[in-house]
């Protein structure tokens, strides 16, 4: 099974035997006689050889037919190959990516991923002793031509420049892939979106502030919505370049070989002159030095990376510097030593220019990757004062009420997240040289001595663990609060013989689900039986931005009296009139601030509102009239907490309420008010549970919040309510270090049958009337 490499100067087909007959790709199916017959096509992925047995291997490629005189869809001209054995070895040493091959010898199959990859709905099989390979090597440099914003047209694969004007950083899909999303302009002013699938951080956009430029090769154009999207296909390739009109047009890229002349760099240009001339690039840094931030206020920081610490499993700290000092007392957290990656002390000096910024959830995996010395530029990034909202704090550490810390919460929203900071960016340049006005570290003998605690600390804090009925050392105890009288059983004899019921048993926690804490929050209809996810801050606020577009004056009942309100808009956006819509019947009673309907607000406004107001309930104009808003946005916001109603069991209908005088409004009397069926927050975990004979996988469900001492509703607005969980958490299942020292925990299980099983006889187990107890817990 040979691959031939053809020569140059003569025409391919010459060389090709006379009896092998040319067959479009788009005409292949199983039904086709592949006998004697040969595909062409361009190679635009090239897999790995990966190992079937230990004399077999197999190779993936998928070519594209690029004879533009074929009929056919443009994924029915790209199809899979899978090459094995001899055939396979041979094509992964002689072809690469770009060059054009003919296959023959091959047999067409059925493609079971056509939907997922959306290719050729059949796939070319090269197994056969005939199977052959014809090869057309590419020596030219390639020629690329680029398509203007205004010219797309929908299915369409084309190569394009533009201007950012929005963008995300990549977060982490479902699958294996990141996803990036930013939009782009250029001279003909239309705003295209696009949408970028990667399965590494190095393959996206490097993208550090708007008004940057961004070169995209082989981006799929999709009609959406009446709109047109970029998404990346087989063979994307992206170069950014910094906006800055007169800079050095540096690429930015991982790519090794990639083609740029000259006409890339008067395009580059043209594109900075044009991007300053309307205003696109800031003129200014976005960024917010050290100095210049103010509480409670988001902003971007262009820092450098001096240590990092794990604080649990939903934190990381970073310590970071500037070189200008926040006018505002910072919090002080004490890392431990042996966990840090990096320095664990300063001189007082630089100690006083020091900022610690807490990275929770999808960011901490960004954060696993960086290295002190890392230039950063953090987006979206909180100063809030008060350290009982800081992940970590010991209960030897006093609360400091007006003290500043820096928070980058999970999710990509407002373009939150990190980046790592190229040596050659005018940023980094700035920076060093503010940091070279700075004197080195003493090398004082005590910053190591400093580091580790000192022996007769380490000896008193065990013995206090050790102390008051703790599980063996570990900081924590159990505590059931059944009545049953009953001896404690191994799993073993728990999963072979024992029916339903209440069972005791002595264990350790092996593992659990999910590792982000955060996702084991959920939304529970007691009446349906339904548990969804919590939506996430993006999607609320794309329901809440679709609803405020559409905001217009319409006719309001007489039980409602129409107001309008003003709230400043940020980042240089005029305000916007509200709608505030109290009832008639609190206005009367002096209440009027328990209660509102608000309407033609963001999700950002209507949290503002929040704060003043009692309950809140959203509610949109359309057809000139009001209606609730979709519920999969919350029904009601009561201060930080917010309600949720089943969209398949409510009856959502937009009514007058009637009160009580003495009737407290609470999200239940509203609930019942609108035909909303109100969902309740829960705590969902599965644990798998070890002992010395077996191991079993459990759910903590119904009594969760008993376990935790926690309640699920406080768990979705309170850091302190996470903040447990991930320490009991933590305890209980150490990141580090082997299972057999893990803690023995006393729990009580019930065993049960699910309803609907239908004969599966599956027998599945719930924790129940147990509570955790820690050590920092008042007796």
């Amino acid at each position: 099974m040979p691959v031939y490499i053809l020569t140059d100067g003569t025409g391919t087909r010459a060389q090709i035997p006379a009896h092998l007959t040319m067959i479009s790709i788009s005409l292949i199916n199983t039904s086709t006689d592949c006998t004697n017959k040969v595909v062409k096509g361009k190679v635009i992925h090239k897999g790995p050889l990966a190992k079937l047995s230990l004399d077999n291997v197999v190779l993936k490629t998928i070519i594209q037919e690029d004879d533009a005189s074929v009929s056919g869809s443009s994924h029915n001209l790209s199809i899979n190959v899978f090459l094995f054995g001899s055939l396979a070895k041979n094509f992964n040493d002689a072809v690469s990516q770009g060059d054009v091959v003919m296959a023959s010898g091959f047999i067409a199959s059925k493609s079971p991923t056509a939907k997922k990859d959306n290719l050729h709905p059949y796939n070319l099989i090269l197994s056969r002793d005939d199977a052959c390979i014809y090869v057309s090597k590419v020596t030219k440099t390639p020629k690329y031509t680029y398509t203007r914003l205004d010219n797309l047209k929908n299915e369409s694969v084309v190569n394009v420049y533009g201007v950012v004007v929005f963008f995300k950083q990549p977060f982490q899909t479902r699958g294996t892939d990141l996803c990036s999303t930013l939009k782009i302009t250029d001279q003909s002013n239309e705003n295209i979106g696009c949408t970028i699938f990667c399965e590494k951080l190095k393959d996206h956009p490097r993208i550090f502030q708007i008004g940057d430029i961004v070169r995209l090769h082989r981006v799929k154009a999709k009609l959406f919505n009446n709109s047109i999207t970029l998404v990346s296909t087989f063979g994307f390739s992206v170069v950014t370049f910094d906006g800055s009109v007169g800079g050095a047009v540096q690429p930015r890229t991982s790519s090794k070989s990639f083609h740029f002349d000259e006409e890339d760099r008067r395009t580059v240009e043209e594109l900075r002159s044009w991007a300053t001339s309307k205003g696109l690039r800031p003129l200014v840094s976005s960024t917010v030095p050290l100095s210049g931030i103010q509480p409670n206020v988001y902003f971007d920081l262009t820092c450098q990376l001096l240590a990092k610490t794990p604080i649990d499993s939903t934190c990381t700290l970073l310590r970071v510097w500037d070189g200008t000092r926040c006018p505002y007392t910072l919090v002080e957290v004490i890392a431990e030593p042996g966990i840090t990656e990096g320095p664990t002390s300063f001189s007082k000096v630089k100690e006083s220019f020091i900022a610690n910024v807490f990275v929770y959830d999808n960011h901490m995996e960004f954060a696993k990757l960086l290295k002190p010395g890392d230039f950063l530029r953090i987006y979206n990034l909180l100063a809030t004062p008060g350290s009982n909202k800081v992940p970590g704090l010991t209960r030897s550490q006093p609360v400091e009420e007006n003290h500043l810390a820096f928070h980058l919460h999970g999710g990509t929203s407002f373009g939150r997240g990190i980046r790592v900071l190229p040596e050659n960016s005018l940023d980094v340049q700035e920076l060093k040289r503010v940091f070279e006005s700075f004197p080195e570290d003493p090398k004082d003998e005590l910053n190591e001595v400093w580091g580790t605690p000192p022996e007769s600390l380490v000896c008193l804090f065990l013995y206090l663990l050790s102390d008051g009925g703790t599980v063996e050392g570990s900081g924590v105890f159990t505590e059931r609060s059944c009545s049953h009288q009953m001896m404690p059983v191994t799993l073993s004899q728990l999963k072979q013989n024992h029916p339903d019921g209440a069972y005791h048993v002595r264990v350790q926690l092996r593992s659990y689900e999910p590792r982000r804490l955060y996702q084991s929050l959920k939304l529970f209809c007691s009446k349906c039986s339904s548990i969804q996810d919590i939506p996430d801050d993006e999607s609320v606020a794309g329901i809440f931005s679709e609803a405020s577009q559409h905001f217009e004056t319409c006719w309001s009942p007489k039980w409602l009296e129409s107001r309008q309100a003003n709230l400043p808009r940020s980042q240089g956006f005029p305000s916007q009139a509200l709608d505030v819509l109290p009832c008639v019947q609190l206005l009367f009673q002096k209440e009027n601030k328990d209660f509102i309907f608000l309407n033609g607000s963001t999700l950002e406004e209507t949290c503002q509102f929040a704060a003043r107001v009692q309950n809140i309930v959203p509610v949109t104009s359309s057809g000139g009239h009001l209606n609730l808003l979709d519920l999969s946005a919350p029904f009601l916001f009561r201060g930080r907490k917010r309600y949720y109603g089943c969209k398949q069991c409510s009856d959502a209908v937009l009514r007058k309420p009637s009160f009580g005088r003495e009737e407290v409004i609470d999200e239940k009397l509203l609930a019942k008010a609108f035909g909303v069926q109100l969902m309740q927050f829960v705590l969902l975990m599965k644990l798998e549970l070890q002992d010395t004979t077996d191991t079993l996988d459990v759910f903590l469900m119904k009594h969760t919040e008993l376990f935790f001492s926690v309640s699920a509703e406080e768990a979705s607005i309170s850091e302190t309510a996470q903040n447990r969980i991930s320490q009991i958490m933590n305890i209980l299942c150490p990141p580090e270090g082997s299972v057999g020292q893990h803690p023995w925990l006393d729990l009580c299980l019930t065993a049960y049958r699910p309803e609907g099983d239908e004969g599966q006889n599956q027998t599945c187990y719930q924790i129940c009337n147990t509570t955790i107890f820690t050590q920092s817990d008042p007796t």
